[in-house]
């Protein structure tokens, strides 16, 4: 019998255009606890950087003035991007990410058998963090802390 091959593909690593790598990076690091992996420095500024939390990663790059201007300009940072994490358990990134200050697009609903937890970064990017629940479909956080 032959052995499976080992995979060859590990991850998916997205890069994300940033306006302002500074306010992207207090975004993703002190709001949502990712940490900083790796990260490019010439001339003493940040211009890139690789982030994790637990098995997910994320880079983000600044955009240089002019193309920072274009991409504003023609409203394409954010468009159309989302990022969905599976967690074992969402609601405690919730928590955390509010005790850090951080506020969420809308109140975390159960949606496809899924706590959902929507945040939108500085730029517009949809982070999504779900988790599995056995709570009704379109159930509110507020409903069922209420019943609690």
């Amino acid at each position: 019998m032959v052995a499976p091959p080992t995979p060859n593909i590990v991850g998916l690593v997205p890069l994300l255009m940033v306006t302002d790598i500074d306010r992207s990076l207090a975004f993703y690091v002190d709001g949502l606890g990712f940490s900083l992996k790796n990260s490019w420095v010439p001339e003493g500024r940040l211009c890139w950087c690789w982030l994790t939390r637990e098995g997910a990663s994320l880079m983000l790059q600044e955009a240089g003035a002019e193309t920072r201007q274009k991409l504003l300009a023609a409203g394409l940072l954010g468009n159309g991007a989302a990022f969905y994490l599976q967690c074992k358990d969402a609601l405690a990134i919730y928590r955390e990410a509010r005790a850090r200050g951080l506020d969420t697009v809308h109140e975390p609903q159960v949606g496809n058998f899924c706590w959902e937890i929507f945040f939108a970064d500085p730029d517009g990017y949809k982070i999504n963090f779900s988790s599995p629940t056995d709570v009704p479909e379109e159930t509110l956080l507020s409903q069922v802390e209420d019943q609690a």
